[in-house]
C-alpha cells in the first residue's frame, strides 16, 4: 500500500491534460452556471409573484336563446283528434301558418258535417223570436199609451159630468128655495083670504082662487125638490162612474203592463239563449280551424313527437318540436350562492364552446386564444333546484362575434371575469379558501372629502 507522500509524487509524475475524467473533475463552470440559473429562477419566482391576475369564477352551461319566443318549442294539440295527413318530415323549414298535420274529430258532438250549418239556422230562428218579443212589446207598448189617453179621455168628460151635475143641483137648489118661498107666499095668502071670507069681507071665488094658487105653488115646490134630488142622485151617479172608469182601465193597464213584462222576461230568454248559441257557434268556427295545426312561427321542423296515421291525441299531448329560424344566442349557466354577489348585470364572461378549440389562461385572458366575449345579462333571484343560481349571459357586441355554427345546447365553459390582483395575493386566497374580492374600489374627489 502506497503512503501519502508516494500518491503525491505519483499525481506529480501522470499528465492529466491527457485524462478526461481528470479534466471534468477539476472544472467547475458547470456548478457555478447552475447556481446562477437558481438564482435567476427564485428572482424571476418572485418577480413573477407581482405580476396582476385576474380573477375569475368558472361554471360550465349550455347554449340556449335569449329570449324565450327564440327558443326550442313544442307545438301541442289543442283539441283531442285523430291524425289523418301530414305535410311536413324532420328537418324541414316551415313559413309561420304553414299547415304541420291534420287532425279529424273524435267526439259525436262535433262529428256533424253541417254542424256550423245547422247552428246558424238555429241562431236565426232565435233572432227571429227577439224580434217578434221585442214588436209584441212595442205592441204592448201602444197598447198602454192608448189605454192611458183613453183612461185620461173618460176621467176628463165625467169629471165634466161631475161638473155640470153639480152646478144644475145648485141651479135645482136655488129654484127650489124660490118655490118654498112662493108657496109661503101662497099659504100666507090663502090664510088671509080664508080670514077675510071668514069676516064676509071676500068672495068665496076669490078663496078659492087663492087656494088654488097655493096648491099650484105647493105643486111647484114638490117638483122642483124632486129635480134637486135626482140632480143629486145624478151626481152620485156620475161620481160612481169616475171610480168605476178609474179601476176598470187600472185593471187594463195592469194587465197590459203584466203581458209587456212578460214579453220582456221572455225577450232578456231569447237573447240570453241566442247570445250563447252565438258563442257556441264561434266555438265550432274556431274549433273547426283548429284540425289544421300551424307552425307559430318561422323555424325547422326538429322532431316529431307522434309519428303514423290514424293515431289518437288528446288535448294537450305535444305533437312535433320546433326550432326558431330567427334567434339571438346566449349562455345558460349556473354559479354557487358564494359566488353570487360578486356577479352583477354587465359583467364580462369569457366562454370556450364545444368543438372550437383554444387555450386558455384564466388569469390572463388577454392571452388566451380561440375563447369567446360575453356581458351577463340577467341573474335569477330565486335558487334552482341544483343549488345553484342561473346566470344569463349574452354576447358583447365589443367583441368578436360567437361562431355561426354554434346550436343551442352545445356546451360551454364559462370563465367570468372579477378583479385584478397580484399572482401572490391569488395564490394566498386559494391556500385559506378565501372568496374573490367582494367590493370595488370607488374614487373619491376631494371636493367631496371636505363636504364630508
Amino acid at each position: 500500500m502506497l503512503n501519502i507522500s508516494q500518491n503525491i509524487e505519483v499525481g506529480s509524475k501522470i499528465d492529466k491534460s491527457k485524462l478526461k475524467s481528470f479534466s471534468l473533475v477539476r472544472n467547475y463552470v458547470a456548478g457555478k452556471l447552475f447556481t446562477r440559473l437558481l438564482y435567476l429562477s427564485f428572482f424571476a419566482l418572485v418577480a413573477s409573484m407581482f405580476l396582476p391576475w385576474t380573477q375569475n369564477i368558472r361554471s360550465t352551461g349550455y347554449v340556449t336563446a335569449l329570449k324565450p319566443n327564440q327558443r326550442p318549442q313544442t307545438i301541442h294539440s289543442v283539441i283531442g283528434g285523430r291524425i289523418e295527413n301530414w305535410f311536413i318530415q324532420e328537418g324541414d323549414f316551415v313559413k309561420k301558418g304553414d299547415t304541420i298535420l291534420f287532425l279529424s274529430e273524435t267526439k259525436a258532438e262535433y262529428m256533424d258535417p253541417k254542424l256550423l250549418q245547422r247552428t246558424q239556422q238555429q241562431i236565426e230562428a232565435k233572432e227571429l223570436a227577439v224580434h217578434s218579443y221585442m214588436e209584441k212589446i212595442k205592441a204592448l207598448d201602444e197598447q198602454i199609451r192608448a189605454l192611458s189617453q183613453t183612461q185620461s179621455l173618460k176621467m176628463e168628460q165625467t169629471q165634466n159630468y161631475v161638473k155640470q151635475a153639480m152646478l144644475k143641483i145648485q141651479s135645482d137648489s136655488i129654484e127650489y128655495e124660490a118655490s118654498k118661498t112662493n108657496y109661503e107666499i101662497a099659504k100666507r095668502q090663502h090664510e088671509r083670504t080664508q080670514k077675510l071670507y071668514s069676516d064676509g069681507l071676500n068672495s068665496l071665488t076669490e078663496l078659492e082662487s087663492r087656494k088654488l094658487k097655493m096648491q099650484e105653488t105647493q105643486a111647484k115646490m114638490v117638483s122642483a125638490e124632486n129635480k134637486l134630488l135626482t140632480s143629486r142622485n145624478n151626481l152620485i151617479n156620475y161620481k160612481v162612474e169616475l171610480s168605476s172608469i178609474r179601476n176598470q182601465y187600472r185593471e187594463k193597464l195592469s194587465k197590459s203592463e203584466s203581458d209587456k213584462y212578460s214579453a220582456m222576461s221572455a225577450l232578456y230568454d231569447a237573447e240570453a239563449t241566442l247570445s250563447k248559441m252565438q258563442n257556441q257557434y264561434m266555438n265550432y268556427s274556431v274549433r273547426t280551424g283548429m284540425y289544421y295545426v300551424t307552425a307559430p312561427q318561422d323555424g325547422y321542423i326538429t322532431k316529431t313527437i307522434r309519428t303514423g296515421i290514424g293515431e289518437t291525441v288528446k288535448e294537450g299531448d305535444p305533437l312535433v318540436s320546433i326550432m326558431p329560424a330567427d334567434f339571438e344566442l346566449a349562455v345558460e349557466m349556473y354559479v354557487d350562492p358564494i359566488d353570487l354577489p360578486l356577479l352583477h348585470v354587465g359583467d364580462k364572461v369569457r366562454f370556450m364552446f364545444d368543438g372550437w378549440p383554444s387555450i386558455v389562461f384564466s388569469g390572463w385572458p388577454n392571452v388566451s386564444f380561440g375563447t369567446f366575449g360575453g356581458r351577463v345579462f340577467a341573474i335569477d333571484n330565486f335558487i334552482s333546484e341544483n343549488g345553484q343560481y342561473r346566470i344569463l349571459v349574452e354576447q358583447d357586441k365589443e367583441e368578436q362575434a360567437w361562431p355561426e355554427q354554434l346550436r343551442i345546447g352545445a356546451g360551454a365553459d364559462g370563465i367570468a371575469l372579477l378583479n385584478d390582483v397580484p399572482v401572490w395575493y391569488e395564490i394566498w386566497r386559494q391556500m385559506n379558501g378565501f372568496p374573490p374580492d367582494y367590493y370595488k374600489g370607488e374614487k373619491v374627489n376631494e371636493s367631496t372629502n371636505k363636504k364630508k
